[in-house]
Parts: C-alpha cells; structure tokens; sequence
C-alpha cells in the first residue's frame, strides 16, 4: 500500500493541529480562528518542519467556501436577498470605488504602477465571506437584520468580483498590445473589449439565475421529496451534496461564475422546499470540517517573516482594512438611513479580507500586473484581520451596552421600577415559545434572550423583557438579570453550545436551577458536566410518550410467561 499520500496527510495533520491550537486559542478567550490560522502557519513552507500540499489544502478550502455558501442560501429566501438591494447594491459599490482610490494612493507611496494599485485596491475592498458567515453563526444573527444585510452585501461584492476577474485578463491582454507596439486605437479596443466582456458577465449570471428560479425550482424540490421517500438517510445525504456541489461546479464550468455563487443559488433553490432544514442538519458536520480546512489553508500562505523584515507596509495595509474601510462602512450605511447598532456591527462583521482577496492577488501576479510584495500585504493583512476581527466585537458589545445603558439614563424616571424576573429564556423558537406561552399563563416574571432582532421587538410589543444577542456573551446574559432568576431554560438546539451558556450561567448565579434540551447521550454527558438541573432528550422523551400510550395494549409478563 502506498504511503505517499497527500491529501489524507494534509487532514490528519492540518485537523489534528487546528483542534490543538484551536483548543489552547479557545482557553485563552480567543477565538478558535486564531488556532486554526496557527496551525496553517505551521504547516506552510514558511515555517521549518513538516510542509503540507498548499494547493490542495486551497482546493479543499474552495469546497469550505461552496459548503458555507450552500448552507447560507439554505437559510434565506431570493426575497431576504431583495429586501436589502437598495442599501446592499449602493453601499457595496460605493465602497470598492473608494478602496480602489486608496490601493492607487497606495501604489504611489509604495512605488507601484497604477493597475496594481487597482487591484490592491479591489483585493482590501471585499471581505471574507468564510468569516463574515461563521461570526454571524457563532453569534446566532443569520436571520436578524445585520445577518440579512451582511449577506446582502457579500453576494453583492462576490457578484462584483466575477466582473473583475473576467476584466483582470482583459486589461492584460490590452497592455500587452501596447508592450508589442500594437497601441494604435488601442483607447477604442479598450472600450470594446471592457465593455463586451462585462455585458457577457452579466449575461451568463442572469442567465444562470432565471435558470435556477425557474427551472431549479421546481426540479430540486421535486428530487428531494422522491429520496426521502426512498427511507434511505444516505441517499438523502448523498442527494443533498450532490445538488451542492453539481450546481456550484456547472455555474462555474458553464456560466463563468464562481463556485461560491453558485453553491449559494443551489442552496436558495433548495430551500423551497419544506426539507430544507433537514438538508442543512445532514451538512453541517461537513461545513464545519472544511470551513477548519480553509482557515488553514489561509494560514499556510502568510510568511511570518514579513513582520520582521518590513512590518510599516503591511501595518499601513492593516490599518485600511480593519480602521478605513470599517468607518466607511459605518458612514455608508449611516447615511442609507440604517441604525448606529445595524450599521456598527454590519461592518466589523466585514473588517478582513479572505478568499477573494487571494484569487486576486494570484491573478495580478499570473498576468504581472502586481509584485511579490503587494501579494504578501494582502497575505498578511488577510491574517492579521481575521485575527483582530474578534477584538473589534468584543470592543463593539461594550459600546453597545454602554448605548443601551445612556439611552436607559436618558428616559424619564417616573415609570415604576421592572418586575423582579424570575426566569429567564434563552432561546424563543418552537421549543422556546412554547415554554413562553406556558409561563405567560402561569403568569410567571421573565426575561427573553434571543438573537432575532425582529423577534426581540415583538415581544417588547408585548410587554416581555426581551434582549437581543447570544447568551454565551456575559453582557448579554446580565441584561437578561440572571444574576436574581430562579430558573434558566435553555432551548437552543446546539447541546454544546448550551453548555457554555450553562457554564457562564453559573459562574453569574450559582443559585439558579438550569433545565436545557439535548439531542445525543453525548449532548445530555456534555451539559451534566456544566451543572444542568434537567436535561430532556427528545429521543427519549417520544420513547416515555409511547410506552405510555401503549401500556394499555401491552400486557403484563406473568411468573409463568417470564
């Protein structure tokens, strides 16, 4: 049996190392990006020791982009997508023109030429969209409006990049008409060639899409329904995945289109149909690993000696990123009438560069139009942004709790203090608002934690303390008063998740009593651990409810029958 094989050594090492850097990143309150983007630095061919296949860690991250796609799309509707276009579409454009002008003033400080300012310019101006969407699901914000509004804006910017990276060769080919002394008319070539290739751009994505819409619409739903009625979960799983991944690769063998794009229609398609849910719970381990995969991949690209050798360029890089192009953001959406919160955490949701960034950059330098060193910024400042993307959070929760607390000081005295509240909520979905609708008529004092902001709203409507965000965040949980709550019910369906919501709830109140939902033995051993009072397993709460139904039925075994 052969021993050289790279690609099952590139997943052992590479997931080995990023659940160990992962782990010690996640103990030191960091987050588990920083280990995974460690790991990938360990394994590059920058660092001594054992150097992983480069580009096969980027082709398996490319399949963590189109999984993550995919899965995004499953939870939105074409309708999510349009209801954001009018800020979405403006602000999108309006920013990558002013990052382009900022990548030339960056040519010329550091010496470049102008189409390679361009494209640095292009290259800091979209962000990472592998980033951008596990922040927005690690804090549970994917259907909130900042979540709708987010990816609103990164499909916009992917859509954008298609353009540029059909442009790249176009202009290449034209400078190099000019190189060879064949520049006569070449302003008129420029025009025409510009011009054809965007327009054919724009006409293969709509075409893909009205295909997708009309045709995909009825034949993915259609599909699905005959598999699950197969009774085989494989198949299902098998069906599911290979819808994904054969849409992605025909909107890009035929369409021209980026893999990511098309995992994204795939998955909005997909969600017509009522399985939805059920298609995005059998990827997600899938999504994870390979979301891991791209960090790594990422990490193995970045040379940590260009800290060393000229750090001013890439800091000067890194402060465009994460400081101009997050306060442009800020007053972009400021002045398309969104709120300070939906404007603020919107855009440090989006202060890295990522994958497209990196396709950039190779294209510049496969057509010579940037250096080395303008490569290595974009590197550097991918890593070193996605790093601090955490920071930047962090420094917005307290800005955020700080506003909430002036505007609280700001109202009129005179109401009556709140009602001590006994319980608190986390979580109002299916399982949640049933629990709602149980102590609404026992009559009990409670708060909500939930993270959809609409939600939120319409319980303040009702006159239920409601507060928006994740309850693994300590601000978020003393909004909620759990430091004076009797009881904590957590009904979020991520049993390790609500482990560390468990955790923080006794270390703010050790006194209050903890019933959490599980779904695996795993689960139910996970949240004993942290301290839960009651944990209810669905699987073993349908089993009670037919053995008790049932115990009319069964007869009793006799002395003589056992």
């Amino acid at each position: 049996m052969p021993h050289d094989a790279p690609l099952i050594t590139l997943l052992a090492v590479g997931l080995g190392l990023a659940f160990v850097f992962g782990a010690v990143a996640t103990r030191l309150k960091l987050s588990p990006l920083v280990g995974y983007l460690i790991a990938g630095v360990v394994l590059g061919p920058f660092t001594p020791g054992f150097v992983a296949d480069v580009g096969l860690a980027q082709e398996l991250a490319e399949l963590g982009v189109i999984l993550l796609m995919f899965g995004v799309g499953l939870h939105f509707s074409p309708k999510d997508l349009l209801s954001v276009r009018a800020v979405a579409v403006p602000a999108t454009l309006l920013q990558i023109v002013i990052m382009i002008a900022a990548g030339i003033a960056a040519a010329v400080i550091f010496g470049w030429s102008i189409e390679a300012g361009v494209i640095f310019g292009l290259a800091l101006s979209v962000a990472s969209t592998v980033v951008a969407l596990r922040s927005l699901q690690e804090r549970r914000q994917m259907q909130s409006e900042r979540g709708k509004l987010t990816v609103g804006w990164l499909v916009v910017e992917d859509l954008a990049m298609v353009v540029a990276l059909v442009l790249i060769p176009t202009w290449a080919h034209i400078r190099g008409e000019v190189a060879n002394g064949n520049g006569e008319g070449v302003t008129v070539l420029q025009l025409q060639d510009a011009g054809l290739a965007v327009l054919i751009t724009l006409g293969k994505v709509l075409a893909f899409a009205l295909i997708m819409l009309l045709a995909g619409k009825r034949v993915v739903p259609w599909i699905l329904h005959r598999v699950v009625h197969m009774g085989s979960r494989e198949l299902f799983r098998l069906a599911v995945l290979a819808i994904a991944l054969g849409v992605a690769y025909l909107a890009s063998a035929i369409f021209d289109i980026s893999f990511a794009l098309g995992a994204l229609f795939a998955g909005l398609i997909m969600a017509e149909s009522e399985l939805s849910q059920q298609a995005a719970n059998e990827t997600l381990p899938l999504r994870d690993a390979f979301a891991v995969i791209f960090f790594v991949s990422v990490g193995m690209l970045f040379d940590p000696m260009i800290l060393l050798q000229n750090p001013w360029p890439l800091l000067v890089t890194v402060v465009i990123i994460v400081v101009l192009r997050t306060a442009l953001s800020i007053g972009l959406l400021r002045l398309l009438g969104q709120s300070p919160e939906v404007s603020v955490f919107t855009s440090i949701n989006r202060a890295q560069i990522g994958e497209f960034s990196f396709i950039l950059a190779g294209l510049g330098l496969q057509f010579d139009l940037i250096s080395e060193q303008a490569n290595d910024l974009i590197l550097g400042s991918a890593i070193i942004s996605i790093i601090l993307n955490p920071a930047l959070f962090a420094i917005a929760d307290r800005w955020a709790k700080k506003r909430a607390a002036a505007e609280a000081g700001a109202a009129p005295a005179s109401p009556p203090p709140p009602p001590r509240r006994r319980a608190v909520l986390v979580g109002y979905g299916r399982v949640g608002s049933l629990i709602g609708r149980a102590l609404d008529g026992a009559m009990a004092e409670y708060s909500v934690i939930e993270d959809r902001v609409d939600l939120v709203e319409q319980l303040q409507q009702r006159g239920i303390a409601a507060v928006a965000g994740n309850a693994i965040t300590r601000e978020v949980m003393e909004a909620a008063n759990i430091a004076e709550a009797d009881l904590l019910f957590v009904t979020v369906p991520d049993g390790f998740e609500a482990g560390r919501i468990v955790e923080l709830a006794r270390q703010l109140n050790p006194k209050v009593k903890v019933y959490a939902r599980a779904h695996s033995d795993a689960e139910v051993e996970h949240l004993k651990g942290f301290g839960a009072d009651l944990i209810v397993s669905g699987e073993q709460e349908i089993a009670n409810a037919m053995i008790q139904a049932a115990t009319h039925i069964i007869p009793r075994r006799t002395a003589a029958t056992a």
